[in-house]
């Protein structure tokens, strides 16, 4: 049967719920309609941009009626940047809409009728929580600007006056960088054309230190003065690691070797009462204050007693693995990045941790020799990328069989397939999840799961 819509078309709808993702439900005459900039409760007229077999996708293009949990977003910037989606959506209904989007992910996918879900860890702070910003230079008649893309746009950058989701130390200093660059005359990377010169700017701050980090990424060539930067950057007392980064190919990307202009290579945090060192592509969660509360609630699930040895798999810098490492026997990471395992076992000396490994490698390749190595698992916690556990670590950790499984996961679909193929083919069972908002204002969402296995 052919669509009810068609392209182009424009509809008025209700939005009934908001999908993972954060696109609002509509529904005409039973077929799905997914609406960019719906929110639950709206009535908006919506422009058909895409259409399916089995739904379509619209863009609100005007509220007619705005639902009972619409408010005024505070941002100058909203909606046009794509940093933020729902600053117009009240935060007890991002909280509400997260969880029950858990919750959807393991029923219908994972199969699971009554997911043990429990109560969502709502953010403790709803906006200026990022430790770390990526801005985009972008040309304007004034000189050089930074930015973030425009929603829904790769190829657009959006000038930035006032973020709301990181510091005024962060907004403060993206100006002052700002202000040199044009100072300097220097010229913006265009990324259609592939010409110009500078093109991000990464700072990363320790929340809980007050220490921050600056990486300059540009074009080829050293078009700049570098004791020019950082004179300008000194000025803030809490910068203590400039770095500069070259980037020579078409992709967008800040991943890359860095050079150290000055100061340390690297900036410390606190999380849990431990230090933990950050250098610039090391990785770790971007909310420090909801960092904590998933590692205290991981801690909390593995129901360590001291005798146990625990394989932490995608340990980053070694957070989750060193929070637990007291209450452990042994602890054993693995991360395929060489920077962030350096930065693990760093971490490990600066708090005295003498009984925790960290290895690099992949894990799904990593995981037998670790076995001969470290002898078999007692608890097992995994941290995945968004594409979660591929065929083959899932198999390979299946083969541990270990007792318990801690899984923290940035995406509940791929959460529930894991889960899904973990209690099908290895026999575990899903006994507690929590949701946690790391967040506000964006479609992502965390959540922590304990596994067993009898």
């Amino acid at each position: 049967m052919a669509a009810p819509v068609a392209r182009d078309q424009e509809l008025e709808l209700s939005i009934d719920s908001l999908a993972y993702g954060g696109n609002g439900v509509a529904r005409l005459n039973g077929f799905v309609v997914f609406v960019r900039r719906g929110l639950p409760g709206d009535l908006v007229r919506a422009r058909v941009t895409k259409v399916r077999r089995n739904h379509a996708e619209a863009l609100a293009v005007e509220v007619l009626q705005p639902g009972p949990e619409r408010v005024e977003a505070p941002c100058a910037h909203y909606p046009a940047c794509g940093g933020c989606r729902f600053q117009d959506l009240a935060y007890e209904a991002q909280a509400a809409a997260k969880q029950e989007q858990v919750a959807d992910a393991l029923r219908r996918i994972g199969g699971i009728a009554d997911p043990p879900l429990e109560p969502i860890v709502t953010a403790v702070e709803v906006f200026h929580y990022r430790n770390k910003m990526e801005y985009s230079f972008t040309a304007t008649p004034a000189g050089p600007a930074l930015g973030l893309h425009k929603a829904g746009r790769w190829d657009e950058v959006l000038e930035i006056e006032r973020c709301w989701l990181t510091t005024d130390l962060g907004n403060a200093l993206r100006d002052a960088v700002r202000d040199w660059a044009r100072a300097e005359r220097l010229e913006a990377y265009d990324q259609a054309e592939h010409t110009g010169y500078l093109r991000h700017l990464v700072l990363r701050e320790g929340r809980n230190t007050g220490q921050m980090l600056v990486q300059l990424v540009t074009a080829e060539g050293e078009r700049f003065d570098r004791d020019e930067l950082v004179e300008v950057l000194r000025r803030f007392a809490e910068v203590c690691s400039i770095h500069w980064a070259v980037n020579d190919s078409p992709a967008e990307v800040t991943n890359l070797p860095t050079t150290l202009l000055w100061g340390e290579d690297a900036i410390e945090e606190e999380l849990c009462g431990l230090r933990f060192r950050v250098r610039p592509n090391a990785f770790l969660q971007t909310n420090t204050a909801m960092a904590e509360r998933l590692y205290d609630l991981a801690g909390e699930y593995a129901a360590l007693t001291g005798q146990e040895s625990v394989y932490d798999l995608y340990c980053g810098i070694g957070t989750i693995g060193l929070t637990m490492a007291s209450k452990a026997l042994t602890v054993w990471g693995v991360e395929v990045s060489e920077e962030s395992v350096a930065c693990a076992l760093e971490n490990a000396d600066l708090n005295g941790i003498a009984n925790a490994a960290f290895f690099a490698g992949e894990v799904g390749a990593s995981l037998e020799e670790l076995r001969d190595r470290a002898g078999p698992p007692d608890v097992v916690v995994v941290d995945p990328p968004r594409a979660g556990l591929s065929g083959k670590a899932l198999r390979r950790l299946g083969r541990l069989e270990a007792p318990r499984l801690v899984y923290v996961s940035c995406n509940p679909t791929t959460l529930a397939g894991n889960v899904k193929e973990l209690g099908r083919d290895w026999g575990y069972r899903l006994e507690r999840v929590r949701s946690l908002d790391m967040f506000p204002h964006t479609p992502h969402v965390e959540s922590v799961s304990l596994l067993t296995r009898s």
